[in-house]
């Protein structure tokens, strides 16, 4: 089964989304444009760090064709500023501060930083205050990089000439983005301004024209909600940072600062919606709660529908391909749907191919999702030997497993890596996850394949209980077995008062395992 369509009328790109946010910026100077954990910037004060980083990195010979680094603050309006500076030239950008940071413990180490240096071949590291310490560090030893400093000055009274923009090119590249690294050492996609700028296009869907974002972003705007963030300016709205997620917080955003459009993690969606009173909350503003990042149990789907109503949409989508499927609010009102993670956007197609012999196989037959669509990545950068694998013909096999239900929604059952051969029967941990997060006394469950020393595989569940909740390993193995069979009863199990995420909200499967400490 294949289903989508090629580049049609969605997906014609307009012009340049920096000029676009410029034009917004000029037209209000006064109103608050970002909204950030370390301090409010106005439209006039941003236009001015955009320009002055622009200034800079000119100054500094970068044009179309190069890349830069950018070493700040996470979810800071400083992040932005550099990240338009760059794309205003026609260079392509690269965070390199680490997909995942929730505190300075978090940050990628300082040679990681140099090794991303080195395979992007960045010709300028720009850096704010608080990293100029690092940035001059990782430039002290490396010819060809130059190091831009932005500071509050940025934002002094007075105008910065913008240096004319680059002539648009969308087959240049414009973003070096890195992957979660969930499985691993996170690797280098990099993709194109036609495809960045048809995800920044098509970030809020079909909006009124006279719709103005704003923006709650809780995960990094370096990389998760990247292009909703440049989305949101572009149409004219503000954005609104927190340096992490915090149930309080996001709460007050929602309530006080007329919040229309938020992202979270599955996890940090079953947090809210466990706050108590949540139900009869009343958010005024809030036109759509996206969520995405891992697979969501239907029964905490079900619970968020009733907080959130028709604002509530899933996306199923990846670094390398963009969003590919959805779950729509209408979606939301049948319980049947809310185990699938939606239909494929109108410009995707989408195939599940058979492992072995790579043909589509038939509707409720288990395979490899496949892609094509006009926002895919153009390859990874510094190994150039993995594009093989996951391109072919212009298809991007996905290294997830899925299947069509009768209705032609998708399914996910995980990672084919995750498959885990316990007891010679093959299981999806997945599966068994969503079981335990139907025990009325879990909170959250993690469940995952594990390997000995023998290369004998078996699952383990990290298991979070509610608050007050008396629930045993005894109790939750007759759960597993009732429900699915003996075979799927994870072998151990550990309790956590909190599972463990990273600041994308996914879980953290190197602290989960004990291979690093938490933070």
């Amino acid at each position: 089964m294949s289903t989508g369509q090629t580049l049609n009328s969605h997906t014609t790109q307009t012009r340049h989304y920096v000029l676009r946010i410029l034009e917004w910026l000029e037209k209000d100077p006064e109103r608050i444009a970002v909204h950030s954990w370390n301090g409010d910037v106005t439209a006039a004060d941003f236009h001015r760090s955009v320009a002055s980083a622009a200034t800079s990195l000119a100054r500094a010979g970068i044009g179309p064709g190069d890349t830069v680094a950018v070493l700040t603050e996470p979810n800071c309006a400083a992040m932005l500023a550099a990240r338009y500076g760059v794309h205003l030239l026609g260079a392509a950008v690269t965070h390199i501060r680490s997909m995942n940071a929730r505190s300075d413990a978090d940050e990628l180490p300082a040679a990681e930083q140099a090794r991303l240096l080195r395979a992007t071949g960045a010709r300028a590291l720009v850096v704010d205050g608080p990293n100029v310490r690092r940035g001059r560090a990782l430039c002290e030893n490396r010819d060809g990089t130059a190091l831009v400093t932005l500071t509050g000055d940025d934002a002094v009274p007075g105008t910065v000439d913008l240096p004319p923009a680059a002539r648009y090119a969308p087959d240049d590249p414009a973003v070096v983005d890195l992957t979660s690294g969930t499985t691993g050492r996170p690797k280098l996609v990099r993709r194109s301004f036609g495809a960045r700028g048809r995800l920044v296009d098509l970030s809020f869907g079909v909006s009124a024209p006279d719709h103005r974002p704003t923006l709650l972003s809780v995960t990094p705007v370096s990389h998760a909600t990247a292009t909703m963030a440049d989305a949101a300016l572009a149409a004219g709205g503000t954005v609104v940072l927190h340096n992490g997620f915090d149930v309080d917080d996001v709460l007050h955003a929602l309530t006080e600062q007329q919040v229309t459009d938020v992202y979270l993690a599955v996890p940090h969606l079953y947090r809210l919606i466990e706050q108590p009173g949540i139900e009869d909350a009343v958010f005024p503003a809030l036109r759509q709660v996206l969520y995405s990042g891992t697979a969501a149990a239907p029964s905490r789907i079900a619970r968020a529908a009733r907080v959130f109503g028709p604002a509530l949409a899933q996306l199923y989508g990846s670094t390398e391909a963009g969003g590919m499927c959805t779950l729509t609010p209408l979606d939301h009102c049948e319980p049947e749907l809310l185990s699938s993670v939606g239909r494929p956007f109108p410009w995707v197609e989408m195939e599940i191919r058979d492992l072995d012999s790579d043909a589509a196989v038939e509707r409720g037959a288990t395979g490899e999702i496949c892609v094509r669509s006009p926002t895919l990545m153009d390859g990874y950068v510094g190994e150039e030997e993995l594009v093989g694998p996951a391109m072919r013909d212009g298809w991007l096999r996905t290294g997830d497993l899925g299947h069509w239900d009768k209705y032609g929604y998708l399914h996910l059952l995980g990672r084919i890596g995750s498959v885990v051969k316990a007891n010679g029967i093959k299981i999806h941990p997945l599966s068994v996850q969503d079981v335990l997060l139907r025990h009325a006394d879990v909170a959250n469950a993690v469940v995952y394949g594990i390997r000995n020393t023998e290369y004998a595989e078996h699952l383990e569940a990290a298991v979070q209980l509610r608050a007050g909740a008396r629930g045993s390993i005894d109790e939750l193995r007759a759960h597993v077995a009732a429900s699915l069979s003996a075979a799927h009863v994870p072998e151990k199990f550990s309790w956590w008062a909190e599972i463990p995420l990273n600041l994308s909200g996914k879980p953290d499967y190197a602290v989960l395992e004990g291979r690093k400490d938490a933070q």
